[in-house]
């Protein structure tokens, strides 16, 4: 049995040299992601976002408001703008993402008392730069307030103490678990990538045992296997789990040790999930060529679903605020899986058991093959290839 694994293995490896997509899909693409998503985003928050302002009161307080605005580290001020017209046309064009409007009379009702009214607006075209740039200009509209109410009861004879009472009564302290900085590099590479990686192992996987039908080296293959499904099904995809599993190594090495992202959970579990996530995203690819033996259409139900997994595994969208039905058809992504593993035992520490119905779907992944492997058996035998 063993011996006849080898001669499969040896024979796939040989399709692997002779074939440029094994070459490409396997480790050139993989790395290109690899890196392009981790330096799209090596500054972990976009810097110095273009904010326009128009300032029709233009006093000394508005232009301290200015000037804070754009001290934060996320914002710019690039332009005034006379009136609101010519601020709408430019974040129209894409010049600005946002503006400040401050109407005439701004600091004089401040000073009376009169609660004047301060506007922005901002583009959530681009969502990311529209929540940032709304949380700066939320933030420097409350601080302008709190100085104008500091300087009212300075004048009145309160306290410094009294002051901060008066005018947060209730102090903050704030604590980003896991991800202090913020960055979104870690929120984001840590899903995009392994969702990319496991794209390729679904479809790599589809098409190496359809290309055996397609190019008639069925019979052949399973010759070698002594019409052993098991057999032929784990010499051919004994190379290409070595492969994919020594570069998904190569991502967890290149994030967690190079990178240096937080990964508290420890090397264990991080070993643990690159073993579990090829596993289950190969069986997952052989579920579903034995469920239709057909090259093309194993294939587009293989990259569909792994699509599917991106918007839907939870990382930029909550999955509980999503519909029922969605919620359940999400369990049948493997990504998901990996993703409730990651967050949960490598990102925040806590024990594996406690995602242990994730650690036992993605082992239900990797066990799918058994439902299936008699009808590629069957159409490995059988079947005739129509284009």
């Amino acid at each position: 049995m063993f011996r006849r694994i080898i001669r499969i293995a040896a024979r796939e490896v040989g399709q692997m040299l002779h074939t440029p997509i094994y070459l490409f899909c396997m480790v050139i693409f993989p790395i290109i992601v690899l890196f392009f998503f981790t330096s799209l985003m090596n500054a972990g928050q976009p810097k110095d976002m273009p904010c326009g302002v128009v300032d029709n009161d233009n006093s000394t307080v508005t232009r301290s408001l200015v000037r804070r605005l754009d001290a934060f580290q996320n914002t710019k001020v690039v332009a005034h703008y006379t009136n609101v017209n010519e601020a709408r046309r430019a974040i129209q064009q894409g010049k600005i993402y946002a503006f400040l409007y401050i109407p005439e009379g701004t600091t004089a009702k401040l000073i009376s008392g009169r609660q004047p009214k301060v506007s922005f607006y901002y583009s959530n075209v681009s969502l990311m730069a529209g929540a940032l740039l709304f949380k700066d200009l939320k933030i420097i509209t409350t601080l302008g307030s709190a100085a104008i109410g500091s300087a009212k009861l300075e004048m009145l004879g309160k306290t410094e103490r009294e002051i901060k009472a008066k005018l947060q009564p209730i102090a903050l302290d704030v604590h980003t678990i896991g991800n202090p900085w913020l960055s979104y590099n870690i929120y984001l590479s840590t899903i995009m990538v392994p969702g990319v990686l496991m794209l390729f192992m679904l479809l790599i996987t589809a098409y190496s045992i359809g290309t055996e039908l397609k190019f008639g080296r069925s019979r052949e293959w399973m010759q070698m296997a002594g019409k052993n499904i098991f057999i032929a099904i784990s010499g051919k995809l004994l190379p290409q789990f070595l492969v994919f599993f020594t570069i998904f190594l190569g991502y967890e090495w290149y994030v967690y040790g190079y990178l240096d992202f937080p990964h508290p959970g420890g090397i264990a579990k991080i070993l643990l999930l690159a073993l579990l996530t090829v596993a289950s995203s190969q069986g997952f690819g052989i579920f579903v060529f034995g469920l239709m033996p057909s090259l093309r259409m194993s294939m587009s139900v293989c990259s569909l679903w792994a699509v599917v997994g991106f918007s839907a595994c939870g990382a930029t969208y909550p999955l509980f605020a999503m519909d029922s039905p969605i919620i359940a058809i999400v369990q049948l992504i493997p990504l998901r899986h990996y993703y409730m593993v990651y967050q949960m035992s490598i990102f925040n520490g806590y024990p594996l058991i406690d995602a242990w119905p994730h650690v036992v779907a993605l082992v239900a992944f990797a066990a799918l093959p058994l439902l299936t492997v008699r009808n590629i058996r069957r159409a490995m035998l059988e079947y005739v290839y129509i284009p």
